[in-house]
């Protein structure tokens, strides 16, 4: 009848230990980090008022009332989000990210020009 060495244990449960640590912090780093709950993540002003309350453009649900909306995060570059936004609705006049407003120039090519 064969035994098991207490070495080969030790080693056995250091690798179950190891595989065990590794499993649980990949799924920590791979799990999905939320935007701040404090507000939405894309506001843009449009030109016009938006013909519908809601929409989705490029993938990016948007909610607006009047000529303010707002959405939440995308894996879009912000520039992308803001063309999708003005191919659904017009004109966009202030598009901002996380907080950060889009530059002049960049709001430019959002609107094509």
């Amino acid at each position: 009848m064969m035994t098991l060495s207490s070495s080969f244990l030790s080693r056995l449960g250091i690798f179950a230990l190891a595989l065990i640590y590794t499993a649980l912090s990949f799924g920590v780093a791979t799990a999905p980090v939320s935007a701040k709950s404090s507000g939405p993540y894309y506001t843009a002003e449009l030109a016009q008022p938006a013909k519908d309350n809601r929409t989705i453009a490029r993938g990016v649900v948007w909610r607006c009332e009047g000529t303010s909306c707002r959405a939440g995060k995308s894996s879009s570059r912000p520039i992308r989000v803001c063309r999708g936004l003005a191919r659904e609705f017009g004109e966009v006049t202030s598009f901002t990210s996380r907080g950060e407003t889009l530059a002049e120039e960049k709001l430019a090519k959002c609107n094509g020009k």
